[in-house]
């Protein structure tokens, strides 16, 4: 099974549904953010998993009060989301609130510098709350293994761990996946290439046997 989840972070409609479709067959999931949903709609969810067959992860990181999380998510769910990324440090109303609608996956520590300002001295916090909610999954950075080795320690068995970073903001795919990573999420690398298919086949081959 692969272990690559694409991030589509595309605008047009057509575009994304062109590197889904040749990407597809080295793919865990495809991963769609606010610059497609903003570019080409929420149908674009539905869409890619009439083309692709693989599941959608909504990556809208929701840090909202329980109510507008549950309208939001309730929304994205209908429309054919098979996961939603939301922020742990809104609480557990706010994030329960998502998972009573579908799988949900909760970051505890992101990817970009600015990540230690504020997110990564919450980490400890987040990780018990991961542990008490059993999400799905939780984010953590391909950019810091080291920071996935410890979350791995510390959370929950059964507890997925994604890791955006792989690629243009420097994190190895083998390396982070060594860390404990279920699975790596990799955006510029492969749809900014010259050869998104051949990108995502080298990127999933060097997952094998990790």
């Amino acid at each position: 099974m692969s272990r690559l989840i694409l991030a589509l972070d595309v605008y047009e409609r057509e575009r994304a549904l062109e590197i889904a479709c040749e990407t597809k067959e080295y793919l865990w999931a495809i991963k769609v953010n606010w610059p497609l949903i903003l570019g080409s709609g929420l149908e674009i969810v539905p869409e890619l998993k009439d083309e692709t067959g693989l599941p959608v992860i909504a990556d809208l990181k929701l840090a909202d009060i329980p109510n507008t999380n549950r309208l939001i998510a309730k929304k994205v769910f209908e429309a054919g989301a098979d996961y939603i990324i939301v922020h742990g440090f809104v609480g557990r109303d706010s994030v329960r609130a998502v998972m009573k609608f579908g799988k949900t996956i909760v970051v505890v520590e992101m990817s970009h510098p600015g990540a230690r300002e504020f997110i990564q001295p919450a980490t400890d916090r987040l990780i018990e709350f991961a542990n008490e909610l059993e999400p799905f999954g939780v984010i953590a950075p391909a950019t810091r293994p080291e920071r996935v080795a410890y979350i791995r320690s510390k959370l929950k068995n059964g507890i997925k761990i994604l890791t955006p970073g792989v690629g243009a903001q420097g994190g190895k795919a083998r390396e982070v996946l060594k860390a404990g990573a279920d699975y790596i999420i990799v955006g510029r690398s492969i749809y900014a290439s010259d050869n998104p298919r051949e990108s995502a086949r080298r990127l999933y081959e060097e997952t094998l046997g990790v």
